[in-house]
């Protein structure tokens, strides 16, 4: 007898392939979801949705469950593409692929999967999530090096109620081992990397369909001395070093540039020399757009973790205030290159608390 009809949301790749694996050997009712989140430009260059699907379908044929997909293009122009051109216009760097999850996985396709009668639904990611004193808890995954949290924090109770993260306690070389004793053709596929609707394709090049070149002037920073030409501040990033088109500069030493700051008003980007410069230290940030797992926020003045980017190590820090609006952050050790844009995540020991977007941040001291 079945226990229930768990959704799973296949991708293609051997992690969700797995998950559903898991789960219809735990004795559960598994559909296999494929969803479409992009349609321009969908050819065999750049974007792999059809292989995707076709590994998905192929997965779900031997694993001997159900398979269907659904298009959700419309939602993620509009829930997550235009914030994401939005904010690129505006001179930071977003993070699409937490707004695709709290949008587009787990909003678009749980609302969709609730209309198939499913009691949950179930994803590849590496996190865990656990019922604990009544209360959902996002969770670190076990393997500490494939850990996606970081793009789950804003994740809510209703919604990590209704999920399941089947591959969460393994490690990757293991997920990788039981998809090919099982025999899935995707076993051995690489993982996707960088963002979904971009692809391999040059990212400069693709933002300029969308955002025409703005150039100004690059120059150094703490001074009015102008060493080069950028194509729009769009296109660059904090903490940035390739793409900058910058040779030798006279009376500089040859150290390598990375970008500092950008001044929106003026049309100008500012560049600093050397990785460990002071103008890329930030001591603290302020985040704003919060989101928090329990609905409930951090307690001020408490020693907690904090990552600024994917893949970052934790790093200490203390929650100075926080109010419905932002959340003010101080670090116990400088952090580089803190990005407006990006997310600002905070964990207590191994648990997701939720986080925010940084709106600014302040430099370090020494």
């Amino acid at each position: 007898m079945s226990k229930g009809r768990i959704i799973v949301g296949l991708s293609g790749g051997v992690d969700s392939s797995v998950a559903a694996l898991l789960l219809k050997r735990a004795g559960y009712e598994v559909i296999g979801l494929f969803m479409k989140n992009w349609e321009d430009d969908d050819n065999e260059e750049y974007c792999s949705s059809r292989q995707d699907f076709l590994d998905a379908a192929a997965a779900a044929d031997v694993i001997g469950i159900d398979f269907e997909a659904v298009n959700f293009s419309a939602e993620y122009r509009e829930r997550v593409f235009a914030d994401f051109l939005r904010e690129y216009q505006a001179g930071r760097t977003p993070n699409p692929d937490v707004l695709c999850n709290s949008e587009i996985k787990f909003k678009a396709f749980l609302d969709h999967a609730m209309t198939l009668g499913a009691e949950k639904i179930a994803t590849g990611h590496y996190a865990q999530v656990r019922e604990f004193l009544g209360e959902w808890q996002l969770l670190k995954a076990e393997d500490g090096t494939k850990d996606q949290s970081y793009f789950l924090h804003r994740l809510n109770q209703a919604q990590l109620s209704k999920t399941l993260f089947p591959v969460g306690h393994l490690y990757k070389r293991d997920v990788r081992r039981i998809a090919e004793e099982a025999g899935l053709p995707n076993h051995a596929r690489k993982d996707s990397t960088g963002i979904c609707f971009i692809g391999e394709r040059p990212f400069r090049e693709f933002l300029a369909r969308y955002l025409p070149p703005q150039p100004g002037e690059i120059r150094i920073h703490g001074g009015d001395r102008v060493i080069g030409s950028h194509q729009g501040l769009m296109y660059y990033t904090l903490g940035q070093r390739e793409g900058l088109g910058i040779g030798g500069v006279r009376g500089a030493p040859e150290e390598p540039w990375f970008v500092a700051a950008k001044d929106m008003a003026a049309n100008v980007l500012y560049v600093v020399q050397g990785h460990e410069h002071p103008a890329l230290q930030s001591a603290s940030l302020v985040a704003g757009d919060l989101s928090w797992v329990s609905g409930r926020a951090p307690h001020t003045h408490w020693v907690y973790a904090a990552k600024t980017r994917y893949r970052q190590p934790d790093a200490a820090c203390q929650v100075e205030r926080v109010s419905a609006a932002e959340c003010e952050v101080r670090f116990a050790a400088p952090q580089w290159a803190v990005t407006p844009g990006q997310s600002m995540v905070l964990y207590e020991s191994r648990v997701c608390l939720g986080g925010g977007i940084i709106a600014a941040s302040q430099p370090w001291c020494a």
